[in-house]
């Protein structure tokens, strides 16, 4: 809706762009995910600032004999342990409330074990003979974990930046056409049905519509995936966002608002993002049975010290904090972020993003990876591919005499026609023409060396009185069933030669979809194009199965029908803003880095190179990541429940010594220590195509 952009109106600046809102409700939930992410920020730098030292005052003597350090690491750990931590302590009284665990609650648990039994060891210490502080193990969990919660938080922001950019693509204002003929700016919301506005060379079409007057060309890649600019003239629909070439345009308003395209884009987009299943994190499955299995321990061993074994309560307190200790998540907090970060160093020196562990969960899962073509599998702008002489003549005069006769033409063929000229003439002037005309929907005329040429479909040398012989028709139709665009070109009404034009197929394609298959991944080709070109590239990469002039609405539902129908686990690999609902509706969203900046947006791994071969590499990538998370949760979790029994006392009724709580951080740090020397390996990852 339209909203007034008033100094006393409600605004919001993200990014260096001002959004004016129309209700403080809106507002709040507009910057709610970015005030989110600023408070991870500030608790996170709280954690690293004052649990650093406190690890460095645990273990080294600094002050001399009689100095307090136990009151002073107290006081530093404190407000981390309730301001930073305080999220913990909410998500366990929430699960509480719903009568579960989970991994806040072992946070929770753990690290108030640690806090509360080094508080009560610096108030008394000579209660507890076994000694220990345990304010480092506390403080250092709280920060690590919310790093983790950090990197998570930064996707969901990165999630609304994309409806924003999405949203920004829409002209702010248009040029409405009044019944007298006078031309009005206003704001492109007031635009309505039936009106008529004006599209200005290399603007940008403010709405849905119906072309009443003019010619141009416009390039609605953003929408159809398509490289090549679409001619419009009186009659062709065009829509809202694409941007108009060298021609204006007369445009009459056929959906505005919410109907547009654009508007049914960001809506798709939305949707398939608040959809999606949630994550399967098997730290909180795990922490559902862990937490009131350790909890039940560590009361059982208190009781019983004290009614059975007869001991002291601070004996028995000793046992039952050991056990709380040695559970303390310090390798399940590092668990997954050390591979993560280990795993994305890795992926960014073979340039590729991986946007968390959310997304490294879901690969390893995929079985298809769906590609879109253009710009994906092909590099996405028109190009020669094929000159042919007829009757023996040479390829680059057919080249020169294209030049000559393209070089005052606006139409996309042209620029590839040019481009292969100055390929083939490096250094080299234009060819001087004359007489220049173009002939909408057919071609181009003009006079070059005296001679009239004509470069254009089969119906313009038709019309000329050319004739095309039966060896020149079989080349044309053999180019024209290889999905490519076929350009003839005569000279005084006798045909020269032909020029083939298509997006050229990247050549790394073929290894990569090759690669994929290796792995047992089914290959699937969605595109915006037409049916030959796209059944061509289908056929020249070997993908077996693949879906032809499919709007972009159209491929976030193919997506999903893979997804339900078919029970496939799709990952959706794309550049551009058209790719951008299936790319959200996916399993995994692959977004190639060159493209839009919604696609990277909207993506869950983005490749920075225009290889698709990344594509391979980040998925062996994520399979050999989260491989390594699940050894850490395991070796995690083998420390932890291997020394629980004997936190609880069963080595003192073998030999008559309790666990001292100091050796349960001991053995807390060797189930670090053994994460993190696990994740390093990752280090020694190759992709293999």
């Amino acid at each position: 809706m339209y909203v007034e952009e008033s100094p006393g109106a409600l605004r919001a600046e993200v990014n260096g762009r001002t959004y004016y809102f129309c209700a403080e409700s809106c507002l709040r939930t507009f910057i709610a995910p970015t005030l989110e992410l600023r408070s991870l920020k500030r608790d996170i730098a709280l954690g690293l600032v004052l649990g650093i030292p406190i690890l460095v005052l645990t273990y080294v003597t600094i002050f001399p004999a009689g100095f307090p350090t136990g009151l002073l690491l107290l006081a530093m750990a404190t407000p981390v342990q309730f301001v930073a931590g305080r999220r913990f302590y909410e998500g366990a009284w929430n699960a509480i409330k719903m009568r579960s665990s989970n991994m806040d609650t072992l946070v929770a648990v753990g690290t108030s074990a640690a806090y509360f039994y080094s508080l009560v060891f610096v108030l008394f210490p000579d209660e507890f003979p076994y000694g220990g502080l345990f304010f480092d193990a506390s403080s250092l969990v709280v920060a690590l974990i919310l790093v983790g919660r950090l990197l998570e938080q930064t996707v969901k922001v990165r999630a609304n930046g994309a409806m924003m950019k999405l949203g920004e693509l829409q002209p702010s204002a248009a040029t409405v056409i009044g019944p007298d003929g006078g031309e009005v700016e206003c704001p492109v919301e007031k635009v309505a049905v039936g009106d008529l506005f004006l599209v200005r060379p290399g603007e940008r079409v403010a709405t849905d519509g119906v072309v009443v007057e003019g010619r141009s060309f416009v390039d609605e890649k953003m929408i159809s995936g398509e490289s090549i600019p679409v001619e419009k003239s009186a009659g062709s629909q065009v829509t809202g966002a694409t941007v108009n070439g060298s021609g204006a345009l007369k445009v009459k308003a056929t959906r505005v608002g919410a109907d547009t395209t654009l508007s049914r884009i960001i809506q798709i987009v939305q949707d398939a993002q608040s959809t999606k299943a949630p994550v399967e994190r098997l730290v909180n499955t795990v922490a559902a049975y862990f937490v009131p299995i350790v909890i039940a321990v560590s009361l059982a061993s208190f009781a019983l010290w004290v009614s059975v074994g007869g001991k002291s309560v601070s004996f028995a307190f000793t046992a039952a904090v050991a056990v709380l200790v040695i559970a303390c998540p310090c390798a399940l907090g590092l668990a997954t972020p050390a591979a993560i970060a280990v795993g994305a160093g890795k992926g960014a020196e073979n340039g590729i993003l991986i946007k968390g562990g959310e997304y490294l969960e879901r690969t390893q899962k995929i079985d298809t990876v769906a590609f879109d073509k253009t710009g994906t599998l092909t590099r996405g702008e028109p190009e020669v591919t094929d000159v042919i002489a007829v009757d023996g003549g040479d390829p680059k005069e057919v080249v020169r005499l294209a030049a000559a006769v393209e070089r005052s033409s606006e139409h996309p063929l042209a620029s590839a026609v040019l481009t292969r000229y100055a390929s083939d003439f490096p250094g080299e002037q234009l060819p001087d023409s004359s007489a220049f005309q173009a002939l909408p929907g057919l071609g181009v005329s003009a006079s070059y060396s005296g001679k009239r040429l004509l470069a254009g479909n089969l119906q313009l040398l038709r019309t000329s009185g050319t004739a095309v012989g039966e060896e020149p028709s079989r080349r044309m139709d053999l180019l024209l069933s290889q999905g490519k665009t076929v350009v003839l070109l005569s000279q005084n009404g006798a045909l020269k030669g032909i020029i083939a034009v298509a997006d050229a197929i990247k050549p790394s394609a073929r290894e990569a979809i090759c690669g994929l298959q290796k792995m047992g991944l089914e290959t699937v080709m969605i595109s915006g194009d037409n049916q030959t070109t796209t059944a061509a590239i289908a056929k020249e990469l070997g993908i077996g199965r693949y879906f032809a002039e499919v709007l972009p609405e159209h491929k976030a539902s193919i997506v999903k029908m893979l997804q339900e129908r078919e029970h496939r686990k799709v990952a959706m690999v794309g550049d551009g803003i058209n790719d951008a609902p299936a790319l959200a509706q996916a399993y995994v969203g692959i977004a190639i880095g060159s493209g839009s900046d919604v696609a990277v947006e909207a993506g869950g791994l983005i490749l920075m190179r225009d290889d698709p071969r990344d594509v391979v590499a980040g998925i062996q990538l994520s399979r050999k990541t989260m491989s390594k998370v699940k050894q850490n949760l395991f070796w995690a979790f083998v420390y932890n429940v291997a020394l629980i029994p004997v936190a609880a006392g069963v080595l003192y009724l073998l030999v008559g010594v309790l666990l001292n709580p100091i050796l349960s951080g001991a053995a807390m740090a060797m189930s670090s220590v053994t994460v993190v020397t696990n994740s390093l390996t990752l280090r020694r990852f190759r992709p293999k195509f």
